[in-house]
């Protein structure tokens, strides 16, 4: 039987360390700690003391952190198998960390005890039993995880047992079954926690799954469902190889799909924190990602958009705004007249579906996704589209001439480009060169010098984001290149794109439609 109460036990900060390119500074650390505390996690594991200096550090910076939900926890090992355990430094670590609870991993699977400990089996169990007892006279809360504990249980289930025992016997206050290797499936893992669980009656039992097979998530559910109350894992499922079981998914599933109670704070903050830890730890935000990716609720077939819009559960298995994200309706050839009259009526909301300027926007909305345009992202040019054809768009200046040239190696060691640009505004010419560190850049620099000479407004805006997509790669240097442009005054971003076989031009149409919707805002 399911637990109505869970502890969630974040270890983004330890095992989500481990991920090939992700290093957290002590301030990183600090900051996603408060980001975890808000949104309500039980434990946040936090690094291991007795190994890595940056982690000592934290726990010393951290000392004098006050938490409103999470409990802070140190990470280590139990003591090794030729040392007494008053004398292990990694176990005397934990007991210094100034931590209340400490997680402990001891090896479960007979395999790792003697062939990569080199330890009898006996051995192994009194390292765990001692470690946990000594722990527990410090007056630790000990969480002890059983590594490789399914890959144990698997092949001498007897002896796996026995190293729960020996935890037990040393006071543990959690047991937590560990899929370290990540290759258990979702049934088994079912199986082997309802019988744990009828062993030890009364005891708190947790979960631990990495996502080799893919099957973290599920089997972090199925193992609430065998009974554990205690979830480990991390944010967006970062970790070690394959990743950890991913707790921004996990929460939201137990939590609105099984009426279990995960956090302590509120869910509307998920999308939020996901992107916090996202930034902090300089990874994006996987668009699919379920619940709190941008696309988690995106919709782009009309048939979809149609439903939605008539009631949205037809199409949405949660309402978005119960963890914090927004329905969005994507444009393309295959999203109907309904998703673009959705999309423009706050542009022209006398258009209705019959409207000839409803279908000419479709109709130029197909021709142009043929050439390689994609307006999903690019709300700017795709608003500066809806004005030209319903009569609204006037053009703030219009382009005469531009020209872009590189150096290499660059004439003043820093500026490899440079570009000219003459434009009229009003009957009134402007001619503006300027240099850069690539040919885009330059173009934006002469483009914006020259404009802001009518236009001032446009020095408060500059460019945050630049993506460029090579379409047709089987045409190699001759395929065309969608470019997307991010900018942003400091109030309002916007995104544009742009379409060429040449990655200058294609460049060039993006910037104009940036500098345009910029002054479209002011006029506003």
């Amino acid at each position: 039987m399911p637990v109505a109460k869970l502890e969630m036990f974040d270890t983004t900060l330890r095992d989500g360390a481990q991920t090939e390119g992700i290093s957290f500074s002590v301030p990183d650390k600090i900051a996603i700690v408060r980001a975890l505390d808000a949104i309500g996690v039980r434990y946040i594991e936090a690094g291991n003391p007795g190994s890595n200096p940056k982690d000592m550090e934290f726990f010393r910076t951290a000392a004098g952190m006050r938490l409103k939900n999470a409990e802070l926890v140190a990470f280590g090992s139990t003591r090794r198998k030729d040392l007494a355990v008053e004398q292990d430094p990694n176990v005397l670590s934990l007991a210094e960390a100034g931590t209340n609870a400490v997680a402990v991993f001891g090896k479960s699977w007979d395999l790792h005890a003697t062939e990569i400990l080199g330890a009898t089996l006996e051995e192994n169990l009194d390292c765990v039993r001692d470690t946990v007892r000594f722990l527990k006279q410090q007056g630790k809360e000990v969480i002890f995880d059983a590594e490789h504990f399914f890959d144990g249980y698997l092949h001498n289930p007897d002896y796996a047992l026995q190293v729960l025992d020996a935890a037990v016997e040393g006071g543990a206050d959690v047991l937590v079954l560990c899929d370290t290797n990540g290759g258990t499936l979702p049934m088994r893992i079912y199986e082997v926690v309802s019988a744990v669980a009828r062993r030890y009656p009364g005891m708190r039992l947790g979960i631990h799954c990495h996502n080799d097979s893919g099957c973290a998530v599920a089997n972090s559910m199925m193992a609430v469902e065998g009974g554990a109350c205690h979830v480990q894992g991390t944010f967006m499922g970062i970790g070690e190889r394959c990743g950890n079981a991913d707790l921004s998914v996990i929460i939201p599933n137990l939590q609105l799909k099984r009426g279990h109670t995960c956090i302590a704070g509120s869910l509307e903050t998920l999308r939020d924190t996901v992107r916090k830890i996202a930034e902090i730890a300089n990874i994006p935000v996987p668009n699919n990602m379920p619940y709190s990716g941008e696309s988690a609720f995106a919709h782009k077939g009309g048939m979809h958009i149609d439903g939605v819009m008539k009631l949205p559960r037809s199409f949405e298995h949660i309402d978005p705004a119960l963890v914090g994200n927004t329905r969005r309706f994507l444009l393309s050839e295959v999203s109907g007249k309904k998703a673009i009259l959705h999309k423009i009526r706050d542009l022209a909301p006398h258009l209705t579906k019959d409207s000839p300027e409803t279908a000419a926007i479709l109709e130029r909305l197909k021709e142009l996704e043929h050439e390689g345009y994609q307006f999903e992202a690019a709300d700017a040019s795709f608003e500066l589209l809806v004005r030209k054809i319903i009569g609204s768009f006037k053009p703030h200046f219009t382009l005469d001439m531009y020209k872009a040239s590189s150096e290499s190696p660059p004439p003043d060691g820093v500026h490899n480009s440079s570009a000219m640009i003459k434009i009229q505004v009003d009957g009134k010419s402007e001619t503006t060169a300027a240099l850069g560190n690539g040919p885009v850049n330059a173009l934006d620099s002469a483009l914006r010098r020259a404009l802001c000479v009518f236009y001032p407004v446009l020095s408060e805006m500059h460019l945050i984001d630049y993506k460029v997509r090579v379409l047709e790669t089987g045409q190699a240097t001759g395929s065309r290149v969608r470019v997307l442009i991010e900018s942003t005054d400091g109030r309002n971003t916007w995104t544009t794109v742009g379409v060429s076989s040449d990655i200058i031009e294609a460049s060039f149409r993006a910037l104009v439609d940036s500098l345009e919707y910029k002054l479209f805002l002011e006029e506003k």
